[in-house]
Formats: C-alpha cells, sequence, structure tokens
C-alpha cells in the first residue's frame, strides 16, 4: 500500500513524540528527501529538544543537559514544537488537537510517544517521595529529593536496567542504596541465574543493598505528611526510607491511539505490520515504545532506531520493512560490563550450553549454540563484555572455532583468543544501532579513506548509538592496517606509559588533578585503576585507600582481598620465598580454626585463607600481624611472589642460597605496584625445581653466580622466559632486577604481562639489555633511584588499615548494622573443611553445624 497522494505539495508529515525514536526518524527522513517531498511538523511534549535518555545516570557524574542533547535539526526544514503535546487524534479528518488548541492537518502519521514508567498499584506508591526515573525532570526531582533526605536512604523498585542505573544514581547522591527485585536475580530479562548471580555480587560490592526473589508489599507514609516513610517488602522485611524511586518497567504511551480507535496489543501498543504502518489506518505509523510489532512492545534503543529508519524509507516511497528485534544489550551498570545478545535463555529446542564462571576474576560468560555446536544462537557475558563487538554479530552464523575458546578472556599479552572481528563475513552487523555492516565498513576504510573511529562514525553512524560497537571499528582499522591511537581511554588522549611520565616530571599525586591537567571529564574503571597504579608505583608510602586513591581501586584492592565465588574473601599473608618457621605455622592454623577458614597450599609456596566474611578481614589480619605476618599482595596488580626451592642449604645438588635469595627479594619488591601482577622465582641450580623459567623474572644458579630469565608467565598464554644475562654477582643481579622492573612499570600498557611487554618492545630483548644493563637511553639512574624510594616507603597495606578507624569502617557488610553477618553466605562441609555451598541447595554435603568454629557458618 502506497502513500495516499494529496494534490498539494509537499505533503504534510506530523511526528508525535521527539523522543530518541522520534529524532532519529526526522533525521533519516530529512538527510534522504532531497526533493523535499515531505514539510515535517514535531509535536513534543517535553519542554526541551530530544536527548539521550539511555545515558541519563551520566548526569550524577557530572554531564549537564548539553551533554546529552541530540544533534538540532534544521529550523528551515523542521517546524518543533516543544511543549505542546498532542491531546487527541481526528481520524476522519486527518488532523491532529495539541494542548495549545491548534489543530495540526497531516497526509502522514508517526506516532512516537514512547513509554511511561509503570508504578505499581501499591499503597502509598503515589505518596510524596515516591519518584520515577525516565526523564530529565525526574533525574531533577531525584537530585533534590535526595539532598533533602533525612533517613540519608534510598529504595529503588525493580532490579532490571532502568533499576540499577537507578540505584547508580541514588548511590552517587550519597545515599544508602537498597534494592528490590522480585525475580531471583537481577535484570532476569537479559540474564539467567549464573550471570545475575555475578551481577548481583559485584553491586553488593559497591555499598548497595539487594532484595531479591522477595516483592513490595506497601509504601509507608507518615500519616500527618503523607510522606513516605519506609518500604515494607512482602518478605516482612522493612527498610526506612524518605526516597523510593520505581523502575520496575515501562508501560507504551498508548492513549492517543486507544481513544481513536486504532487496534493496540493484547499488552498494549499500537498494532502495525512490517513496515511499522498502523494495521487500522494507512495514513499512521508507529515507531519505537509505542509500537507492538510482531505481537510485541519493544525497549530497547536498537529496534526503535530500525523502526524509524524503515518508516523513513517507506514514505519516500521505498520498500524497507522492519528487519526484526535485535534485543542484544551492552552496558556498564554501577561499573559492571553485561552483555546480552540472541537467544541468551537457550529457548530454541535442542540448543546447548557453554559457561565459563570465573568467580576469582569475577567474570561470566554464556554461548548458546545449536543442537550440533555449529551455529551462535546466543550468549551472555558478565564482569568482562570485551568479546561481545565479536559474538552478537555472529548469531545465526557458523562458530569461526570452538565455543569454550570463544568464551576465554582475552591473553595476557591483551591479544584476543579465537576469531576476530577482521574474520567475520561481510554481512554481519557490526552496529546493531544503524544496522552498518562488516562489509560497509570495511568499504569505508578502504574505499572512502577513514583512518579513525570518528571518521567512520562520521561515514557510517556506526558507533553514535549505544556505542558498543566501537571496539569492532578499532579492530577493523587495525586489520586493515591502519596506524590507531594510543590513549588510555576516552579520558586521556596519552598512553599509560606517557601518563607515567607526567606524573613523574610534574609530581602529581592525585588522579583529579591529572584529569583536570591533562585529561577529560570524570575518569572510567579503565583510567582510574590504570592511574592508581602509577601513583601507588611512584608514592608506595601513601596507603592505598587513602582519600582519593581508595575511589580509584579495582574489587579487591579496595578491600586488600580477594573475592571469592561467595561473596567471602581470602586472606594470604606473605611467606617470603617459601620458608615459614613452626610457631608461624602454627598461628596459622590457629587464625583458620578460630575463623573457621578453608586453607590451600598455594602455587606460590603460600597459604591461602579462605572464607573470610568482609567484616572479619581486620580481626584476622591483627592475629597474623602481630604474629608477623603482612600482606602477601595477592589481591593486587603488584609483586606477588618469590618462588623457591631449598637450595644449597639442604639440596645435594644446590650450588646457590636460593631461599635467601628468595626472601631478600621478595621483600625488597613486596608491595610494588604495577601494570600487572608479577611473580618469580630462584631456583638453586640448572635443575630448575622453582620453576623460575615461567615467571616474570626467574633466577636459575651457576657455578659463577645467577643466569637472570625475564619475561615469562602462565595462565592462558604460557611463555617461558628469556635469558637476560649469564653468571652475575649478586650486586649486579639485584641492580639488574631493579631496572627491569622499574623499567616495566613505567613503559608497559594497562593490565600488559611482561611478557606482552617483551614482545612488543621495539628491540626486544637486546633493547632491554641495552637500556637497564649498557643504559643506552641515560635512564639507569633514575630507575635506581626510583626503586630505592619503594624499598624506603613501604608500609604494610594491612597494617595501615588497622591504625586508621576511617580505613576500618570500610570492613562491614552493612554500614547500617556493622557487624551484621551477612545472611546469603553459607558453607558445607568437604574434606573436613568449609566450603562454600553453590546456591540454595547443599549438593548433598553436611552443612557445619552452627557450635562448630568460633560462629555459626
Amino acid at each position: 500500500m502506497t502513500i495516499p497522494q494529496h494534490s498539494e505539495a509537499p505533503r504534510k508529515l506530523v511526528v508525535v513524540g521527539h523522543g530518541m525514536v522520534g529524532h532519529r526518524l526526522v533525521e533519516a527522513l530529512d538527510s534522504r528527501d532531497a526533493e523535499r517531498q515531505w514539510e515535517v511538523t514535531v509535536l513534543a511534549e517535553e519542554g526541551r529538544p530530544a536527548y539521550d535518555r539511555v545515558a541519563l545516570s551520566s548526569c550524577f557524574d557530572g554531564a549537564d543537559e548539553s551533554a546529552l542533547r541530540l544533534p538540532e535539526h534544521d529550523p528551515e526544514r523542521i517546524d518543533l514544537r516543544l511543549g505542546d503535546p498532542v491531546r487527541a487524534l481526528d481520524r476522519e479528518a486527518d488532523a491532529v488537537l495539541t494542548a495549545s488548541g491548534e489543530r495540526v492537518r497531516y497526509d502522514a502519521l508517526v506516532l512516537a510517544t514512547g513509554s511511561r514508567p509503570f508504578v505499581p498499584p501499591l499503597p502509598g506508591s503515589t505518596a510524596p517521595g515516591c519518584l520515577v526515573y525516565r526523564t530529565l525532570d525526574d533525574i531533577d526531582a531525584i537530585r533534590t529529593a535526595a539532598e533533602e533526605s533525612t533517613t540519608g536512604r534510598g529504595v529503588v523498585v525493580g532490579g532490571g536496567l532502568l533499576g540499577l542505573e537507578a540505584a547508580n544514581a541514588l548511590r552517587l547522591l550519597g545515599l544508602t542504596t537498597h534494592v528490590v527485585e522480585m525475580a531471583p536475580h537481577l535484570m532476569a530479562v537479559q540474564l539467567d541465574e549464573g550471570g545475575g548471580a555475578l551481577l548481583g555480587r559485584m553491586v553488593g560490592e559497591l555499598d548497595v543493598a539487594l532484595h531479591t526473589g522477595t516483592g513490595t508489599k506497601q509504601v509507608v507514609t507518615d500519616p500527618e505528611t503523607g510522606a513516605a516513610t519506609g518500604v515494607e517488602l512482602t518478605d516482612g522485611t522493612f527498610l526506612e526510607t524518605d526516597l523510593v524511586v520505581f523502575a520496575a518497567g515501562v508501560r507504551p504511551r498508548d492513549e492517543l491511539a486507544r481513544e481513536a480507535g486504532l487496534q493496540v496489543g493484547e499488552r498494549g501498543g499500537v498494532v502495525v505490520d512490517e513496515t511499522c504502518r498502523s494495521v487500522t489506518d494507512p495514513h499512521v505509523w508507529a515507531v519505537g515504545e509505542v509500537a507492538c510489532v510482531e505481537g510485541r512492545t519493544l525497549g530497547l534503543v536498537a529496534p526503535g532506531y530500525a523502526m524509524a529508519e524503515t518508516v523513513a524509507d517507506r514514505l519516500l516511497g521505498g520498500e524497507a520493512r522492519f528487519p526484526g528485534a535485535d534485543t542484544a544489550t551492552q552496558l556498564k551498570l554501577l561499573g559492571v560490563g553485561v552483555a546480552s545478545f540472541g537467544d541468551a535463555h537457550a529457548t530454541t529446542p535442542g540448543a546447548l550450553e557453554v559457561v565459563l564462571n570465573d568467580p576469582v576474576a569475577a567474570t561470566y560468560g554464556k554461548l548458546v549454540v545449536s543442537d550440533d555446536a555449529k551455529t551462535l544462537l546466543g550468549g551472555i557475558l558478565v564482569g568482562d563484555t570485551s568479546g561481545y563487538p565479536l559474538l552478537r554479530p555472529l548469531v545465526g552464523s557458523a562458530l569461526p572455532a570452538d565455543p569454550s575458546a570463544l568464551l576465554a578472556p582475552q591473553s595476557e599479552g591483551g591479544g584476543a583468543t579465537g576469531a576476530g572481528v577482521a574474520g567475520l563475513p561481510d554481512a554481519a552487523q557490526i552496529c546493531s544501532c544503524h544496522a552498518v555492516t562488516k562489509g560497509e565498513l570495511t568499504e569505508a576504510i578502504t574505499g572512502q579513506g577513514c583512518a579513525d573511529v570518528p571518521a567512520l562514525k562520521s561515514c557510517t553512524k556506526a558507533g553514535t548509538g549505544c556505542g558498543s560497537c566501537v571496539p569492532a571499528l578499532k579492530q577493523l582499522l587495525e586489520a586493515a592496517g591502519v596506524e590507531q591511537s594510543t590513549a588510555l581511554c576516552e579520558h586521556f588522549d596519552h598512553a599509560r606509559a606517557e601518563l607515567f611520565e607526567i606524573v613523574a616530571a610534574t609530581g602529581i599525586t592525585t588522579f583529579s588533578q591529572l584529569v583536570a591537567e591533562h585529561g577529560r571529564g570524570r575518569g572510567c574503571d579503565v583510567c582510574k585503576p590504570a592511574v592508581a597504579a602509577i601513583l601507588a608505583s611512584r608514592d608506595s608510602g601513601t596507603h592505598i585507600l587513602d582519600g582519593e586513591r581508595g575511589g580509584l581501586q579495582d574489587t579487591n584492592d579496595r578491600h586488600l582481598a580477594n573475592m571469592q565465588r561467595n561473596g567471602t574473601y581470602s586472606v594470604v599473608p606473605r611467606v617470603p620465598g617459601g620458608e615459614i618457621t613452626p610457631a608461624r605455622l602454627i598461628v596459622l592454623g590457629e587464625v583458620a580454626r578460630d575463623f573457621g577458614l578453608y586453607t590451600k597450599i598455594t602455587g606460590g609456596q603460600r597459604i591461602d585463607l579462605l572464607g573470610a566474611r568482609l567484616e572479619e578481614l581486620p580481626a584476622i589480619w591483627r592475629r597474623l600481624t602481630d604474629a608477623g605476618f603482612e600482606s602477601g599482595h595477592a589481591y593486587g596488580k603488584a609483586v606477588r611472589t618469590v618462588k623457591s626451592c631449598v637450595g644449597s642449604t639442604w639440596c645435594r645438588y644446590g650450588v646457590q642460597d636460593s631461599v635467601g635469595l628468595a626472601i631478600e627479594l621478595e621483600l625488597r619488591y613486596r608491595g610494588l605496584r604495577a601494570p600487572h601482577k608479577l611473580k618469580a622465582g630462584v631456583s638453586g641450580c640448572a635443575r630448575e625445581c622453582a620453576e623460575a623459567r615461567s615467571k616474570d623474572f626467574g633466577i636459575i644458579a651457576t657455578e659463577q653466580g645467577w643466569n637472570l630469565y625475564v619475561g615469562g608467565n602462565g595462565g592462558f598464554t604460557p611463555r617461558h622466559a628469556e635469558l637476560l644475562a649469564s653468571d652475575l654477582d649478586h650486586d649486579t643481579l639485584v641492580r639488574t632486577i631493579d631496572r627491569f622492573l622499574m623499567f616495566y612499570i613505567r613503559t608497559a600498557d594497562r593490565l600488559q604481562r611482561t611478557a606482552a611487554w617483551l614482545e612488543n618492545l621495539e628491540g626486544g630483548l637486546d633493547h632491554l639489555r641495552a637500556v637497564i644493563m649498557d643504559d643506552s637511553l641515560g635512564i639507569c639512574a633514575e630507575l635506581d633511584a626510583a626503586m630505592e624510594r619503594h624499598v624506603a616507603d613501604y608500609r604494610d597495606e594491612w597494617r595501615g588499615v588497622l591504625e586508621d578507624p576511617e580505613k576500618l569502617a570500610r570492613f562491614t557488610s552493612f554500614v547500617n548494622a556493622p557487624g551484621t553477618p551477612d545472611p546469603a553466605i553459607s558453607f558445607a562441609v568437604e574434606r573436613e573443611q568449609p566450603v562454600p555451598v553453590p546456591g540454595p541447595v547443599s549438593l548433598g554435603m553436611p552443612e557445619v553445624p552452627a557450635a562448630e568454629g568460633a560462629r555459626a557458618r
């Protein structure tokens, strides 16, 4: 069916609504309507032009309305009327009636009215203090309510996308935040139980209290003022608060359509066909959240944009059809990466699931594949979403590699495992927001000379929507041989090594000063930890949690312990060189016994005490530090261990004192912060019992002295270290290691192991040898001085917390009930030791009796 023709030209198009999708429709039509076939009038409810609603939470992190505003339309061609919404449709007269009383005639009408927040019809849900999270006006209301709050607490009803955005907003406003979600886990629409559990754990680490598997019974109000005073949950829990934000979903704004007699779906929305035209009236179209297409409404931007493009093409005589709903999502929720794409819940008959769950690294990945394991159907990524740009375009296509290989994290050298974006077929859609394929991007690079990401964005619009495809754009440019920027992130134009030099030259000691003088914005989860490591490597005398630095750290660094799968922590005291006295062994056993901890000998010759609750860490540390132990830095990007054999002291083959050297080196380099973790080993002879050649730096004894190897590592991509120098005497050996470490810290990229750094170092091992042994760059004196400062300034981080009441206050599971243990943490017994219960079922293992140990587990 074609658009009905009228005698006058141009024809008149009325767009009702000016949100993101309405804006996109007008933009798409205007850019293609070279003959000016349409005269466009936009009637908007809000008094401000279209803005990026997806980025609302950035308003609480320094952004203002201007930063969110979408590109302005040409006023010569688009009649944009703000603050004058449509009140009624007159389909017989092909006209609309606005709030100001004006009648506007149309030849074609597009409804882009979006949706409204759903507020459950609960007692008290409309009381003062009950707000929603949808518009910039809502943001202003939430900010005002937070400033006036007397309880200092906020409750968000809803644990989906909007709910977590709202929770982040309240947290950034300084409120103690609770999230209530009826489903058993967060983001139940996008994530499965495993992904939701990890997301919940990571969100909980940010002092956001989660209440899942329970609903909201009522909002309790003050009998005199009628204002909210708290929320009662269906499980009987009462949460005191004077600010409640409802983010429990949305409903389509289809009132105009209903009143005008247009067919709406069972759950709302204007029923449209595959061209997004109303099935009731050929003059009327609907796009975005108000459209019911294929029997459902879609609350994501990407399918809304696809609808807008479809209608724009149809209005100009094209044959476009809505390509279907791409519900793939990649987000940062409270700093946690989350991605979901395709058939994430494996509803396809015969579908198989491949899962890689790494609670230590805080990553969860699942791929859903066909019954023959050859076709990718969907997937979920939590924590590490770097594989999303590759995996999402592959949905429905043959897998280029084994599913488990595609799920494996990036190699420690920074290279991705499995096939890269460059290996995708040309038809693969890289940008779902703008339906841009790999072939179109390749043509833009090779045929139109696009040499960087901004040029690709301008030429193809890829990356200008949600931005999740930007990493893929970079990979395509690299594959085409186009040199790319080494900028650390969008907030700094400098590489990590350049930032190190800036800090060293200027004496800057805070992130805020560095970003103010040499960057932009407020930083992100890429640059903040990287800069924190640079500052720590320059000033080991300042505690890692002091002042601003405490907020820059990754999760494990913030708690000076490694988080485990059930939300507890591991405590790994330093045991230099693996040598330990019987008295200290007894202390470790007593601590493990008294706190009910699981004990294990690590590969680095230390004893790992696992299962400590957050609030127990200071008490455990006190026992250990009183006995002479200190932090082993198992949680940090720092020097971890120097492993040793028994050497010449005991071994009949040993030729040097490997234990003594290992202890000396571990104590010298303890706490040294670096771009990545560092491990070392010292073997007393060529038999190599300490496995020194698999370490970042390894030493093997010879009859004449020591051989020094560098650039090895285990992990996903094991590498043998390379021989840097032979038969070194003690002082030369230590000086060379000093310089190697400091040169690495000074020049490596973020999260780059020494092996990858050495491989990428121009000139390789020969260049390294020239720099740190022959002083070819004239910097050896600087490297020596930097190490001496570190050695002189070192302070134990555990003791630093114990001596500071402000830092101690961080170590509590519930800020409103210090000392209260998390009831969600439970243990069972296996091989006479406590182990985490993986879920609500104990897998048949006996539970730890409440009377065992110092407290119930």
